[in-house]
């Protein structure tokens, strides 16, 4: 795992503004106005999910997918959600194990997002993670999650994770040591295929999210880019018995893409079984 290699201070801006998703509040907020309430709400529950698994793309691309996993997340019930626990695969700085930054807050068009120190010290302690920055600079997985999240919880700190490679058994501890209550929820930020045709890519993800709601902990990195995340996840869903639900499903062809080389892009809420 990565050496600590700086001391915690500082904001981590944002990098994907303007690529990913707006680089203005303004239009920022008009975007995810219109992903967040152009769906509809047969997926919601009266309970809120544990944990949720949503791509990563650009928001033209994976915005719709995106916003079925963060509709499950109530506007009155989400108020006692206090800490997110967010996962995504560090697709620029190939790395081992799991990568904190050091950074104080994460920057977005809608301002900061204050780092929860008291879950990044735990996971040091602990050894299960290491800081290193470099894996965060540039990482969009993390970043596009983050206004999502501003947009439908009230008053929350973010753990940002950068997962590397790294066994179920390890992203699984890391979990389970910042697990918490109904306050903390957990977000891993992954795609799923990856530039095969439409028609093939719609056969293998909907294997995958059949592994996936079955909780399979086996997945590999041709299946989903966060599959080391999903992964310990499931580990976890396993061993508490959590419920998978499928939300979404599509792929860059069914949104903003041709048809000939595509991204899947699929969402799923996780529950703690009545």
């Amino acid at each position: 795992m990565p050496a600590p290699s700086t001391e915690p201070g500082g904001v981590r801006p944002a990098s994907a503004a303007g690529l990913y998703y707006p680089k203005d509040a303004d239009g920022l907020r008009c975007a995810l106005r219109t992903l967040l309430d152009g769906g509809d709400n047969t997926a919601a529950s009266a309970r809120l999910p544990k944990a949720l698994i949503v791509p990563h793309a650009g928001y033209a691309y994976s915005g719709t997918v995106a916003a079925s996993a963060f509709r499950t997340l109530d506007r009155v019930a989400a108020a006692s959600i206090r800490h997110v626990v967010l996962l995504g695969p560090s697709h620029r700085v190939k790395i081992r194990g799991l990568a904190l930054p050091s950074y104080d807050h994460f920057s977005t068009p809608f301002g900061q997002v204050r780092v929860n120190y008291q879950g990044r010290r735990r996971l040091r302690e602990l050894g299960l993670a290491g800081i290193a920055d470099a894996p965060h600079a540039l990482e969009h997985s993390l970043e596009v999650q983050v206004p999502f999240l501003q947009s439908v919880l009230t008053d929350f700190d973010l753990l940002p994770i950068a997962v590397g490679l790294a066994p179920p058994e390890q992203v699984g501890r890391a979990l389970e040591a910042v697990w918490g209550g109904p306050e903390t929820l957990i977000v891993v930020s992954s795609d799923l295929s990856h530039h095969h045709t439409r028609i093939e890519a719609r056969a293998l993800d909907q294997q995958t999210a059949r592994c996936i709601v079955e909780r399979h902990s086996d997945l590999s990195e041709s299946q989903a880019c966060g599959a080391d995340s999903i992964n310990g996840l499931l580990e976890v869903a396993r061993h508490r018995d959590l419920e998978v639900r499928l939300l979404d499903r599509r792929t860059s062809g069914d949104t903003a893409g041709d048809s000939q080389r595509v991204v899947g892009y699929g969402s799923f809420a996780l529950y703690a079984r009545d």
